[in-house]
C-alpha cells in the first residue's frame, strides 16, 4: 500500500488462463489462497480480452466479477474494459453466421470468431448475466495520469473526441442490433501498433493530448511480438514511445507470463510485475 493512497495495478489479455491469472494476482498479494480479494483497498484494472484462445474465459468473468464485490467490501476496487475479443464473444452469440454486408468478400462474426481462437465452451456457458456486465464495461478510461485502454490503436478516436463521448457511443452501439456498427467496433479495435516506430511517441501524445494522461498502458499486443524474443523470456512489461506507452500483453497463451503490473510502473523497482 502506498501512503498517498491505494495502489493500482493492471492486468492484460487473460485469455481464459484462469489458473495462471490466479497464480499471478496471489503472487502479487491481491487474493488469498482460496481465490478470494485480499487486495485491501488496492485497484486492480483487467484491459479486456479475457475470453477465447485457453481453456476458460467464462471462469475469468465470473472471477472478475466476484472479485469486484470482494474488492468494493473492502473499500477498494476491480474494474475492467472492453477488450476486441469480448466484441468477438458478444457479437458470435448475438449475430452468429449472419453474414456482415461488406464488398470485401465474406464476413461474420462466427467466421471471425472461429479463425480467433473462439472457445465452444465459453459460447456454451455465457449467461444473460455475463452478457449485462460484458455490454456495460467501458472501452477507455484515465485512472491518474494513466490512459487505459485495450488496443494500441487510435481508432478509439471514431467514437467520440473525449473519454465519457468514446464510452457512451460504444456502449450505444452494444446496446444495439446493428450488426454493420457492431462489426466496426470488432474491426477497429483488432488493430494495432500505433505508437510503435519513429513517429510513436508523437502519435501517443497527440492521444493523451485529447484524451488525457501521461502514458497510455494498453494490452492486446503481445510484448514478445514487440520485443522480437520468444514469450517465455518477458518478465515484465513494455515501456516505449519514450515512455509514453507501456504495453502488459505478457502472451500468456503463448507461452508468456500473465502479468500483474502496479501502476506506475517501474524498472528500477523490485516487484512490480508478476511473471
Amino acid at each position: 500500500m502506498q501512503d498517498d493512497g491505494p495502489t493500482t495495478y493492471v492486468v492484460g489479455d487473460v485469455h481464459g488462463h484462469l489458473d495462471e491469472l490466479l497464480a499471478a494476482l496471489a503472487d502479487a498479494g491481491l487474493v488469498d489462497d482460496e481465490a478470494n480479494w485480499s487486495g485491501g483497498e488496492d485497484h486492480l484494472w483487467f484491459l479486456g480480452d479475457f475470453v477465447d484462445r485457453g481453456p476458460d474465459g467464462i471462469g475469468v468473468i465470473d472471477l472478475v466479477m466476484r472479485l469486484a464485490d470482494e474488492a468494493a467490501d473492502a473499500g477498494g476496487q476491480v474494474q475492467a474494459l472492453l477488450g476486441n475479443h469480448e466484441i468477438l464473444l458478444l457479437g458470435m452469440h448475438r449475430f452468429g453466421e449472419t453474414e456482415v454486408p461488406s464488398d470485401f468478400g465474406p464476413r461474420s462474426f462466427a467466421r471471425s470468431w472461429e479463425m480467433n481462437g473462439g472457445q465452444l465452451t465459453d459460447q456454451e456457458a455465457v449467461t444473460d448475466g455475463h452478457i449485462e456486465w460484458l455490454i456495460s464495461r467501458p472501452a477507455v478510461e484515465l485512472v491518474g495520469r494513466h490512459l487505459l485502454m485495450h488496443s494500441d490503436t487510435l481508432e478509439y478516436l471514431v467514437w467520440g473526441g473525449d473519454i465519457e463521448e468514446i464510452n457512451e457511443n460504444i456502449q450505444e452501439v452494444l446496446d444495439s442490433d446493428d450488426l454493420v456498427e457492431w462489426w466496426e467496433v470488432w474491426r477497429r479495435l483488432t488493430t494495432r501498433h500505433a505508437f510503435r516506430g519513429p513517429n510513436g511517441a508523437d502519435v501517443a501524445t497527440q492521444l493523451l493530448t485529447v484524451l488525457g494522461g501521461e502514458q497510455v498502458v494498453h494490452g492486446h499486443s503481445v510484448i514478445a511480438d514487440q520485443l522480437g524474443i520468444a514469450p517465455a523470456m518477458v518478465d515484465s512489461p513494455y515501456e516505449y514511445a519514450n515512455g509514453k506507452a507501456l504495453g502488459v500483453d505478457g502472451g500468456v497463451f503463448v507461452g508468456g507470463p500473465c502479468l500483474v503490473v502496479k501502476l506506475p510502473w517501474s524498472p528500477h523497482e523490485p516487484g512490480d510485475e508478476t511473471p
